[in-house]
């Protein structure tokens, strides 16, 4: 069991993280012996699972991916299934009830690991569009989010102390009333950033880690350019380098630009917001953590002025 892995799981989730990993090799030795595979390489780990590589049967390489139960991981399996690996990694096999999933084996690398930020972009804008098909039933609607949005932005601009100015907070708040209530049923993946596109050998680039909505394909241009802050932080000219990333994505994702950095503009004003209530991934206390509430208000505050 990774270190880390089991660390980051128990401070998550406390009680029933831990019972959960005490769980774990038992549920991945059943799971092994169902779908006649066998172990062949060292565990890995996301943020809420283990990847054991394992060989099937036949030969073929596959990973076992098994996640904490969360809601948030329910409709992973169901959008590789409407992809059918058209631009997202294949599904072999399917345990709901574990949280588990036999998929294609991809290399490990990254795009993350590509340092032409262009490059980046245009790549996840390409995927974006190939993995914008129409929505099977039973997916979570955004729309239906979209009233939660809301009541939350209000929620922490009164409780929390920021210094975003009102007109972020109105922009935030009118996409919500313009975009969040009107989503098309097209199946986006929820979390696209570059850590969740691997290399691979069937296409260059293959998406993992969907959350499987059904909503507008700009939405995920926000999720994207959040997870590009680091690198935009070391931009000499902030606003040039946010504006290059809303260009590069639209126009290889084909979407309409405007709306693309309305959906970013509102996941900047979320994002504020939740690093003052619960931290950032990279910094959850003290003066980073301080410094970077204040580069992602700059971050909203830049988007909502030249929207």
């Amino acid at each position: 069991m990774p270190k880390e892995f089991a660390r980051g799981t128990i401070d998550r989730e406390g009680e029933a993280g831990a019972a959960w990993l005490a769980a774990l090799p038992g549920i991945v030795e059943e799971l092994l012996g169902r779908w006649g595979c066998v172990p062949d390489g060292g565990v890995r780990h996301g943020g809420v699972g283990v990847i054991v590589p394992v060989r099937r049967a036949t030969g073929e390489n596959a990973v076992l991916k098994v996640s904490f139960p969360h809601p948030g991981n329910v409709h992973e399996p169901d959008a590789f299934v409407a992809w059918g690996g058209r631009g997202a990694v294949l599904l072999h096999d399917r345990d709901d009830e574990r949280f588990a999933m036999l998929l294609e084996r991809v290399r490990p690398s990254t795009l993350a690991e590509i340092e032409d930020g262009d490059e980046v972009v245009a790549v996840a804008g390409r995927l974006n569009h190939r993995l914008a098909i129409p929505a099977p039933p039973g997916l979570p609607r955004l729309r239906e989010q979209a009233d939660a949005w809301e009541e939350q932005l209000g929620r922490d601009a009164g409780e929390l102390p920021h210094a975003l100015p009102r007109r972020a907070l109105d922009a935030a708040l009118e996409s919500v009333h313009d975009l969040g209530r009107a989503q098309p049923d097209t199946l986006v993946h929820g979390d696209l950033h570059a850590r969740n596109i691997l290399r691979a050998g069937r296409e260059p680039w293959l998406a993992v880690d969907p959350k499987g909505y059904a909503g507008d394909p700009a939405y995920d241009g926000g999720t994207l350019l959040k997870s590009r802050a680091l690198a935009l932080l070391e931009a000499d000219d902030l606003d040039r380098a946010v504006h290059r990333v809303l260009d590069v994505f639209a126009e290889a994702a084909e979407l309409d630009r405007g709306r693309v950095q309305r959906w970013a503009q509102f996941h900047a004003v979320q994002a504020a917001f939740w690093g003052r209530r619960h931290g950032f991934r990279i910094a959850r206390s003290g003066p980073r953590l301080d410094w970077l509430a204040e580069f992602v208000d700059r971050l909203a505050e830049m988007l909502t002025e030249s929207s």
